[in-house]
């Protein structure tokens, strides 16, 4: 199929209901409540006879978007702004994305903005019969390890945790803070180091939990346990903070909320206040701007690690092809997999051993079940209709 002669059709949103395994939580809050239905507005685009799928993760304890925001945010203005727009044509979209809600000191709804952009590359794969990484030109491995994510546990629980993650065949770990007080949150990580082994690689996320004085101190104790980095420790947009802690903290600063577009990555590197960048698809507002992100954070020499944001099998996806373009080796936090499950896919990404394998086929490289999607999907626009309060929405 020739490229150039597809026009985007039309955008739908799905808000699904998806089964969480297990419960989740960052300082901001609860990520996943186990017994509840963790929701994903997943986004189909059609061009041409061909369809491509996209997820948004909506997590109100980490950013400022929920499932009804995000829907309107497409339906509304996204949509509006791309139909009859030509698919391929990623960076026009990303302007018309821009036009149609702007950028304040944040990027503008990027969640909602990333779940159509990564449906592009899925439809874009898909009509040309190749997977995304094909499309680029880009993949340096073709396995990623996953780090076991340790969150909200007390030292005394922690061992059950990191058991479990090995058993699974996982050998890197990732710990949640700031959800105690500072003792206990380094006592938390001490734990887990004890488990884990000394080998075993560890680093720790604020979320941006503290402050300044705190992120320092709580640096101090964690010095000698072997933790590769410390991430996000201060609010976003706290960068002369940032910059006095990098400085004098004995452990690599690495930030997340803060790099909401590869302009903020180019302001902490100019003022030389990050060591390490941290790759993650929906806060970029999809894969073409973390390929402008990542691509920068290389040309700077700045370390990049890789996160997820919970996603379901078609975020975790997405990001396996960008860090495997980018050959982003360290273990990665895609968790995903360890709090919600994916009934929608068939076919899709394959992990074994705590090592998910870059997927091979066409796109994104998983299959969605349209009817499952649909029968998940609730009216999270209407709070008071029967289905949801069924789902707990």
């Amino acid at each position: 199929m020739i490229l150039g002669g597809l026009e985007i059709e039309r955008v739908e949103t799905f808000a699904v209901a998806l089964p969480t395994l297990r419960s989740f939580g960052v300082a901001g809050g609860a990520v996943a409540v186990a017994g509840r239905p963790s929701l994903r507005v997943l986004v189909k685009v059609s061009a041409g006879g061909v369809s491509g799928w996209g997820e948004a993760t909506p997590i109100p304890a980490w950013t400022y978007e929920t499932a009804e925001s995000i829907v309107t945010t497409i339906d509304r203005y996204l949509a509006p702004a791309v139909l009859g727009r030509p698919a391929w044509d990623l960076d026009g979209v990303a302007a018309a994305f821009e036009r149609a809600v702007n950028r304040g000191f944040s990027i503008g709804a990027p969640l909602a903005k990333g779940a159509v952009d990564i449906a592009l590359h899925d439809l874009l794969g898909r009509a040309a019969g190749v997977p995304v990484g094909v499309l680029w030109g880009a993949r340096r491995t073709e396995r990623i390890e996953l780090g076991w994510i340790v969150s909200g546990q007390s030292p005394a629980e922690v061992g059950d945790s990191v058991a479990e993650g090995r058993e699974l065949g996982y050998g890197a770990f990732k710990v949640k803070i700031g959800l105690h007080d500072e003792a206990t949150d380094a006592a938390v990580v001490e734990a887990v180091r004890e488990h884990a082994g000394a080998a075993a690689p560890l680093w720790v996320d604020a979320n941006q939990g503290y402050t300044a004085h705190a992120a320092l101190r709580m640096a101090r104790r964690l010095d000698g346990l072997g933790v590769t980095a410390f991430e996000q420790p201060l609010p976003a947009n706290d960068v002369a903070g940032l910059r006095r802690l990098r400085e004098v903290c004995p452990i690599p600063v690495a930030l997340d909320e803060s790099l909401r577009h590869p302009s903020d990555l180019a302001t902490f590197v100019r003022l030389e206040a990050i060591d390490i960048a941290i790759a993650k698809v929906q806060r970029n507002a999809g894969l073409t701007l973390s390929r402008r992100l990542c691509a920068l954070a290389e040309d700077c020499g700045v370390q990049l690690m890789g996160s997820g944001l919970t996603d379901s099998d078609l975020g975790l996806a997405a990001s396996l092809h960008l860090f495997a373009a980018h050959g982003i080796g360290t273990p990665v936090d895609l968790n995903g997999r360890q709090f919600v499950e994916s009934p929608y896919a068939g076919p899709t990404v394959r992990v074994e051993g705590g090592t998910a394998h870059v997927p091979d086929g066409p796109g994104l490289g998983v299959e969605v079940d349209e009817t499952v999607v649909r029968r998940l999907a609730v009216n999270v626009l209407d709070a008071g209709s029967p289905k949801a309060r069924r789902e707990g929405v």
